[in-house]
């Protein structure tokens, strides 16, 4: 009778979003998302095109950046 194999457990790795700056968290955002279009069946090529095409993202994808422009008074020095 041959020795029984442990079980293998596998571990996810847990990704803490506070500790990457904004575009770490946009990369991973977008590796995950191909990653999840490639598993639901689409092609490599179709994948490629869905995440060039920012209007097809989800909203909920991508972690918001601040609007630092509108934030800042506008100074027009032209109007004298």
């Amino acid at each position: 009778m041959t020795a029984k194999k442990k079980p293998v457990t596998r571990t996810k790795k847990v990704i803490d979003l506070d500790s990457y700056s904004a575009l770490d968290a946009y990369c991973i955002a977008i590796n995950e998302y191909f990653k999840s279009l490639r598993r639901a069946g689409f092609s490599e090529t179709h994948a490629f095109w869905l995440i060039g095409d920012r209007d097809a993202y989800p909203d909920w994808i991508l972690p918001t950046l601040p609007n630092k422009i509108d934030s800042q008074p506008y100074e027009d020095d032209d109007e004298d």
